[in-house]
């Protein structure tokens, strides 16, 4: 919240509201209702607000924004780029691609055992079709596993 946001980085700036006030040229009031969101400020006003705590508009506005004075990258996105967690996305994606193969070659097994022999029949390698559905299945599923458990 905007409001917030202003008091945190005057107190971050080691400014008091009479001395922020000062500084962009407004009454300590208005800093005052601005920090308790009775009002918000005007355009040129934002713009002196970012240029007196060095931060962009954006920095000031937005809750996601970078925090004060530093390039720090928000957690979230943090998290994000860690490889770590990329690879475990990865890994469930597969043992859920692979139970989710499984149970459908299950039920096409049950449901339409006419189609699970036209697989069978359609397959030039020695084991069946279906041997190397369920065996792509499990392999996906195992590849998950290994992502998932894998330690650096």
């Amino acid at each position: 919240m905007l409001s917030e946001r202003i008091y945190q980085f005057r107190r971050n700036s080691g400014l008091s509201q009479e001395q922020l006030a000062e500084k962009i040229g407004v009454s300590r009031q208005a800093i005052s209702k601005w920090e308790s969101g009775i009002s918000t400020p005007e355009l040129e006003k934002l713009l002196a607000l970012s240029e007196c705590f060095d931060i962009t508009i954006d920095e000031l506005v937005k809750d996601e924004a970078f925090t004060q004075g530093t390039n720090e990258v928000p957690q979230e996105l943090e998290k994000t780029k860690d490889p770590k967690a990329i690879e475990m996305k990865v890994g469930i994606g597969l043992c859920l691609v692979g139970a989710i193969c499984l149970i459908l070659f299950g039920a096409m097994m049950v449901l339409s055992p006419s189609a699970a022999e036209q697989l069978n029949a359609a397959s030039t390698v020695t084991l069946s079709g279906s041997g190397i559905l369920i065996i792509l299945c499990v392999l996906s599923m195992v590849i998950g596993l290994a992502l998932i458990l894998r330690k650096k």
